[in-house]
């Protein structure tokens, strides 16, 4: 099983710090597309990647500077990719809250898995117990 790590990648919090390591506890493999110098390679190697990878991981933070991780979870799940949207409410407002929320519940009405998070802190070794409890095929 291999993950890609997507969502959120500008300055700030950044869950892979986390998240990556908790990962490599449990033996899971994965795919982090941040770099620091964003070239052609690089989005040839992410495409490919988001082929390899089974379950496409998207979490959206308050850092985000455009919605396009958005929509690449919908268009990952559309093109038959285990995809899991994660939204941490952290450092959002009330109305974009609201809106994200509506996200959210459209996507898993849509058959994609969401989840809503309240802090960056609870990226934890429990949330990933849980992803792999529920990817386990």
């Amino acid at each position: 099983m291999k993950i890609f790590l997507g969502g959120t990648c500008s300055r700030g919090f950044d869950y892979r710090t986390v998240l990556i390591p908790l990962l490599e506890d449990f033996n899971i493999d994965y795919f982090n597309p941040v770099v620091d110098d964003w070239t052609p390679d690089c989005i040839a190697e992410e495409e490919r990647q988001k082929e390899i990878c089974d379950i496409h991981l998207y979490v959206i933070t308050s850092n985000m500077k455009g919605v396009y991780s958005i929509a690449e979870t919908f268009a990952s799940h559309i093109r038959g990719k285990r995809s899991i949207l994660v939204v941490i409410e952290d450092g959002f407002d009330e109305s974009q809250m609201k809106s994200l929320n509506a996200t959210s519940q459209l996507f898993a009405e849509c058959g994609g898995e969401s989840w809503v998070l309240t802090n960056n802190s609870d990226i934890d070794s429990e949330f990933v117990a849980d992803i792999v409890r529920n990817i386990k095929w």
